[in-house]
């Protein structure tokens, strides 16, 4: 047979760099190893559609020559195989259709006919075709060899060894790299001459050649197939530099370095759903003049790398990419303390290191858990809805790891905080939720008795238990009740979590970690979030940091990224108070874990928030019910096609070698094992469990006594506490006259509103209970009212009184707010949950504030009692009256709570004195029940000479009345009665004492308690008077707000007699705009009164 060869040499510098950023992937996702002849036959067979004559052959019919041209590229691999005599045989088999392949495609198969061949099971159909062949005698040094072609194949290409050109043999690496010296590789090409001319030939080495380099993406296409998610190194000339030129360079090795730590998580393969390379310009190395030929050049690195003080540049970007661009993406840049950039840094720039196989087997099981237990719930209970968590199950291994993290800190407990998706999974499988009681929960045969109010769906509950860490420690761990408003529980936890540490009293240990679970449109899109990342480092709201989880479906019920926010990310949100930002793939469990426990140790070090953003998907729709594919039908066409994350990582682990299919399935079936046990169980059950698990276990409220008198010795110890300022401590010279009055008036009177707030604030501390008031401007009071701390004129030094009562007093919390009425208010009511025997007060700057706080007061304060059975005693002090002030400062809207009272779930009052409220708080907070109180508290009231106590009125045998008598008046006299509530009181008795003087004939009763309502003491009120002829209600507010539409429908009835409204016309403002039209209104309210 004729045969030629043609010789080429070529640079193997970017496929040994390329080969080492590809199985480095590998190593870390799927396992398995790229061979350099993987990469040079697919490189042939990719040459061949470039020069496709090259794949012929020749024979002869009926005696004359004939060209063939196969219909595929059949590509024939020369193996060399070791007898078991010792001797050696060549195996040439072939990989069939070649060309129709992708490198992934190619690679699998070429590695299975290496395994048959190795295992003996090669067909005679495996050497049968053959077009063309590989042969690699490098591997044993040979340089370039002249192989034999056998019959009908038409060319043969060797690949030879890969060395370094003779002349640098003896060189040292330095000098190599100095000089940009690459290995070089020789391919032959031995073809049959009588099909194949040798300028075919060498143009097909040529190719070869150009393939090898890169060109027309061939490496693009390498890294595409196998799912690498970033761009592979390019082939460039070495740039020569002089000295200044390499101190530049170096310069450029530190921006470069300094670009992935910021720029890096944009290169990060986070999306489990749509492959595409990711690249940035910051973090392409040309970008900073650098070229292959620097990888294995020594740079100064600075702090970077640990210990060492130069590296080659190629471990540099070895240890970026690992520690930037793998499977997390990592914000932390934005941090302004360097101490904490260095501190993440330590931890995350260093080289990959796998995890121990145990916690390997408990990331599987979770995950077994996870997915079994959502799966068991589609197949058994088809069509409802549960809001699963299919797509995003690592959200619980995910919570597991942080779980153990805190028992084995020793922290007390963990407290959970999430929305629906995924609830009915962590209840189970992180809190140990009944599996009984969920599945009764789906069959519906819930005994109504164990239910008290209107109970709420299944996916709104919460629980608490035990969890057990790997090593044994146990930390208590409960997930907190909320509604479908999505991120209203933020707060809420945060304040439960905040109680539950001051009554554990260990300071800076904080020992209760909150974990808080968003969905990502949810966490951009709802502002309660930007709230309570603004609690997280004031004094008065922070819980020494929360790891919060966003569960990132990529899309919002039927909303896409695109619509729902401006932000890059979700959680660009959480930048603003320097927090953390982990985005990680949810589809690679162990890199999720590293992030948990690296996200708790953050939290642990610096007491501040920390977010993980677990990228995933939603196999379902919104809801069980939903078809997602009307709106993101290509979504949810790759959807379709995903298997689970995990199927995907017990078969990451499997090619790993990490465990056996046998040691997979095992757990498994255990776990679907239990939850058939327990399902049969309940089918099969003939009565209910005598409770049902709603809530966590909160602290029932101690009740000590009714009694809401103090005595004359408790009155004169606060006195003085507003007269003892602390050695060198300077007051104001406009507040010291106040607080000098303010002792005197608590002994001799008068008693203005701030001065008994203040004897029942004191009186409580005395007795035991812990007061926390919070809310706008409230330590010194929007009106100037309270001065419950107390600023050094000279130092601006904190001096709060009614600290340093007694030595066995409780403690006092009183603290500004931010400018925040949801997020505020939320925090107030988890505190009173978590903290029964505290008085939590939440005060507005004006009471119609608290209408940005109405989701909280709609699904938490008037309904968790009914709807959970969570009971929370918090006070709204929120200032209402009509003075003039226009509409916006003027009404706390009275009639929304009275529309929201039911089920005697709250009260609301207006006290008319001081004295009253004294006696309304304390009644509040040393009184059985545990029940929000909404006070609608005075503005210009609190300093009205009419409206002032004597200190009789808080001393032995006096009590909270809720409807006030008038007992100034003569019941026999009395014709008229004038029934009112707060402020409009004093305008009245003003009045009454122009009109009637000494001997009044009408008399004004002061319903003190809106709700529950007064009517037996309003019954009673009215017997008094046997000749009255006229009862009146009087009210500021227009005749469709304030009590009067409710007291229409629920009071009135019940009186004996009919009562006349007497109000401001009905009106959709609440007030007037300008201060003499109200006082216009005003007179002829008052006259109308009194029948004018």
């Amino acid at each position: 047979m004729p045969t030629a060869t043609s010789v080429r040499s070529l640079p193997v510098k970017l496929l040994f760099d390329n080969r080492i950023v590809i199985n480095n992937h590998l190593k870390r996702a799927r396992g398995g190893k790229v061979s350099f002849t993987h990469l040079i036959g697919y490189a042939l067979v990719r040459a061949l559609k470039d020069v496709p004559d090259m794949n012929v052959g020749y024979e002869e019919v009926d005696g004359k020559p004939n060209l063939v041209r196969p219909a595929h590229v059949n590509l024939g691999l020369a193996i060399d195989m070791a007898k078991d005599d010792g001797s050696r045989q060549l195996l040439v088999p072939a990989i069939k259709a070649a060309e129709q392949m992708d490198f992934a495609q190619f690679w699998t198969a070429y590695e299975d006919v290496v395994r048959r061949a190795r295992d003996n099971k090669l067909q005679i159909s495996d050497f049968q075709g053959i077009s063309i062949s590989l042969t690699n005698p490098g591997t044993i040094g040979t340089n370039h060899s002249v192989p034999r072609l056998m019959n009908g194949q038409g060319a043969i290409i060797g690949v030879g060894s890969m060395e370094y050109p003779p002349e640098f043999q003896g060189a040292s690496a330095e000098t190599i790299s100095r000089n940009a010296i690459s290995k070089l590789l020789t391919l032959t090409s031995t073809y049959d001459h009588r099909v194949i001319q040798g300028a075919l030939s060498g143009e097909f080495l040529r190719r070869m050649h150009q393939l090898l380099l890169g060109e027309d993406g061939f490496y693009d296409d390498v890294f595409a197939a196998l799912r690498i998610p970033y761009e592979p190194i390019r082939w460039a000339a070495d740039i020569s530099a002089t000295h200044d030129d390499e101190v530049s360079k170096q310069a450029r090795i530190l921006e470069l370095i300094h670009a992935y730590r910021v720029r890096g998580h944009m290169m990060a393969d986070t999306d489990p759903l749509e492959y595409r390379q990711r690249s940035h310009p910051d973090l392409e190395v040309e970008t900073h003049g650098l070229t292959l030929w620097d990888l294995d050049r020594e740079f100064a690195t600075g702090e970077f790398g640990g210990q060492r003080r130069f590296m080659k540049m190629r471990s540099i970007l070895g240890i970026l990419r690992d520690s930037y661009c793998r499977t997390t993406g990592i914000e932390y840049m934005h941090i302004q303390d360097p101490e904490q950039r260095r501190w993440i840094q330590e931890r995350v720039e260093q080289p990959h290191q796998k995890p121990p196989r145990e916690e390997q087997l408990r990331i599987l099981l979770k995950l077994n858990q996870a997915e079994a237990f959502e799966t068991f719930l589609q197949t058994k209970f088809v069509g409802q809805k549960r809001f699963s968590l299919e797509g995003g199950e690592t959200t619980v291994p995910l919570i597991d790891e942080i779980c153990e993290a805190a028992a084995e800190a020793e922290l007390d407990e963990v407290t959970i905080g999430m929305a629906h998706r995924g609830r009915l999974n962590v209840l189970a499988n992180i809190v140990g939720k009944s599996y009984g009681q969920i599945f009764r929960e789906f069959e519906g045969n819930i005994d109504p008795r164990t239910v008290q109010g209107s109970g709420d769906v299944k996916y709104h509950l919460g629980a608490e238990g035990e969890f057990t860490a790997e090593d044994g420690d146990t930390i208590k761990v409960s997930v907190a009740a909320n509604p479908s408003h999505l991120e209203a529980v933020d707060p809420v936890l945060e304040g439960i979590a905040r109680a539950k540490q001051d009554v554990l009293n260990q300071g800076e240990k904080f020992p209760v970690l909150p974990v808080l679970v968003h969905g990502d449109a949810a966490f951009a899109g709802q502002g309660v979030v930007a709230e309570t990342l603004n609690l997280s480092q004031l004094r008065g709201y922070r819980t020494g940091g929360t790891v919060h989880v966003i569960v990132n479906n990529q899309v919002g019920f039927t909303t896409s990224p695109a619509h729902s926010r401006s932000s890059l990310y979700c959680t660009d949100v959480a930048r603003m108070v320097q927090a953390p930002i982990f985005h990680v793939n949810g589809d690679d469990p162990e890199a999720c874990i590293r992030v948990a426990r690296l996200a708790f140790e953050y939290r642990q070090a610096f007491n501040k928030d920390v977010v993980i953003d677990l990228v995933c998907y939603r196999r379902r729709g919104h809801n069980e019910g939903d078809d997602p594919s009307y709106t993101q039908p290509l979504m949810y066409d790759l959807i379709e096609q995903k298997r689970s994350v995990r199927k995907l990582y017990t078969e990451s682990l499997i090619g790993r070698g990490d465990i056996t299919l046998e040691e997979a399935e095992e757990v498994l079936k255990n776990y679907q094992q239990q939850l058939e046990r327990v399902f049969t169980e309940v089918r099969e059950a003939t009565s209910a469990p005598s409770e049902w698990t709603t809530v966590p276990d909160y602290p029932e409220k101690v009740h000590d006594e009714d009694d809401t008198a103090i005595s004359q010795e408790t009155l004169k110890r606060i006195a003085d506490a507003y007269v003892s300022a602390p050695d060198g401590f300077t007051v104001h010279p406009k507040v010291l006259p106040q607080l000098q009055r303010r002792s005197a008036a608590i002994t001799e009177g008068p008693i203005d509103w701030g001065t008994g707030e203040i004897l029942a604030l004191g009186s409580l501390l005395m007795d035991g209970r812990p007061v926390r008031l919070a809310g706008q401007d409230t330590r010194r009071g929007t009106f100037v009212s309270r001065f419950a701390t107390i600023i050094d004129r000279q130092t601006a030094d904190e001096w709060t009184p009614l600290s340093n009562l007694s030595e066995d007093q409780a403690q006092f919390y009183v603290y500004d707010s931010l400018l925040s009425e949801y997020a505020a208010l939320g925090f107030e009511y988890g505190y009173s949950v978590a903290r029964p025997d505290a008085l939590v007060a939440w005060e507005a700057q004006f009471g119609d504030f608290v209408n940005g706080a109405q989701t909280v007061i709609d699904e938490f304060i008037s309904s968790s009692a009914s709807k959970w059975g969570q009971r929370s005693g918090v006070v709204l002090l929120l200032p209402h009256g009509f003075e003039g002030q226009g509409a916006d400062h003027s009404s706390a809207r009275i009639e929304r709570f009275l529309s929201l009272a039911g089920d005697k779930a709250m009260v609301v009052a207006q006290p008319s004195t001081p004295a009253s409220y004294f006696h309304l708080l304390r009644r509040h907070s040393l009184g059985a029940d545990h029940k929000p109180m909404v006070v609608f508290t005075p503005k210009s009231m609190l300093k009205r000479k009419e409206a002032a106590s004597r200190p009789e009125d808080f001393l032995e045998g006096t009590t909270f009345k809720k409807v006030a008598s008038d007992r100034t008046v003569d019941e026999e006299k009395v014709t008229t009665l004038l029934l009112c509530s707060g402020r409009v009181t004093w305008d009245l008795m003003v009045e009454r004492g122009k009109r009637e003087g000494d001997e009044p004939v009408t008399a004004i009763s002061r319903v003190e308690q809106l709700y529950p309502e007064p009517v037996e003491e309003l019954q009673a009120e009215l017997a008094r008077f046997p000749n009255l002829r006229h009862v009146r209600w009087v009210q500021d507010e227009p005749a469709n707000n304030g009590p009067a539409p409710h007291f229409r429908l629920n009071v009135f009835p019940e009186l004996d007699h009919e009562v006349e409204v007497v109000s401001r016309p009905a009106s959709s403002s609440p007030a007037v705009g300008t201060h003499s039209r109200h006082v216009e209104e005003q007179k002829k309210l008052v006259a109308a009164a009194f029948g004018g």
